[in-house]
């Protein structure tokens, strides 16, 4: 009875929820897409193998994934698997228990970002798109 507001508006706050979740991914991923060679080469830089390869893996999961979860689109297992890139990427990208100084803290911030977001993509592989999705059709 206390969270009847919440309950009612349920599958509307979801659908909001999508689309801030994965405004960071989408975002970034359509301008990685957009500079794909720049995306390869940062790739190479941060001495991950076939950098190519990595950049498609990254725009395919930032992009195309972010994008299918705001539509609601197999929305439960995708989130699980954005969740477990997401983990990924903290850990080789945001490793900051090897740096120093502001670089550390930048990272630091980062990587408990990508723990955070990792809690709201659980939670939605838990909760489902609601009404407001492709998977309810």
């Amino acid at each position: 009875m206390r969270y009847a507001l919440f309950e009612r508006q349920r599958d509307a706050l979801l659908l909001v929820a999508r689309i801030l979740l994965m405004l960071l991914f989408v975002l970034f991923g359509l301008s990685k897409l957009a500079d794909y060679a720049g995306t390869s080469a940062y790739m190479a830089a941060e001495g991950l193998p076939l950098p190519a390869l990595a950049a498609v893996v990254v725009i395919v999961m930032e992009f195309f994934v972010g994008l299918a979860i705001v539509l609601g689109f197999w929305t439960r297992p995708l989130a699980l698997l954005l969740a477990v890139y997401t983990l990924g990427t903290a850990l080789v990208a945001h490793h900051y228990w090897s740096m120093a100084g502001a670089e550390r803290m930048a990272n630091m911030i980062n990587f408990y970002k990508n723990i955070s977001i990792i809690g709201g993509l659980l939670l939605l592989c838990l909760t489902g798109p609601g009404r407001y999705s492709i998977d309810r059709r």
